[in-house]
Formats: C-alpha cells, sequence, structure tokens
C-alpha cells in the first residue's frame, strides 16, 4: 500500500468514478461510487480540509483507495 497525494487520489478516483463522500449523521470519510443512501458527496476541498484536520491519508493499492492515520 503506497501513500498518495490528494491530487492523484484525484486521478484515480476520477478514473474509477467515485467521489469523496461523508457517512450521513457521523464525520466518516470514504471515497463512494455514488450509490449508497447512507453517504452523501462532499466537495474536495471539504473533503481535503477533513482529512487534514484529522491526520489522515489516503492509500492506494492496485487502484483502490483507503483513508487511514497517517502513518
Amino acid at each position: 500500500m503506497r501513500k498518495v497525494d490528494l491530487t492523484t487520489a484525484k486521478t484515480i478516483a476520477n478514473t474509477k468514478g467515485l467521489l469523496p463522500s461523508r457517512v450521513i449523521g457521523t464525520s466518516g470519510l470514504q471515497f463512494s461510487g455514488g450509490h449508497n443512501a447512507n453517504l452523501e458527496p462532499v466537495s474536495w476541498e471539504e473533503f481535503e480540509g477533513s482529512i487534514n484536520s484529522r491526520g489522515l491519508a489516503i492509500y492506494e493499492q492496485g487502484g483502490w483507495l483507503k483513508l487511514m492515520r497517517t502513518q
């Protein structure tokens, strides 16, 4: 698993049709294909602010994106 910057994550997300999203009613974040009633899309700016303020980083493996605490 490799750590990627936001620009790389955007490129991967756009290629796979993913959106930055928040779990409704929580502060949970994840990438979504847009077909989950429990998730609401957020702007990339809001997404970036949230991951930075919470000490999270974006990791990629095999084209999949995951948010984890910064290592």
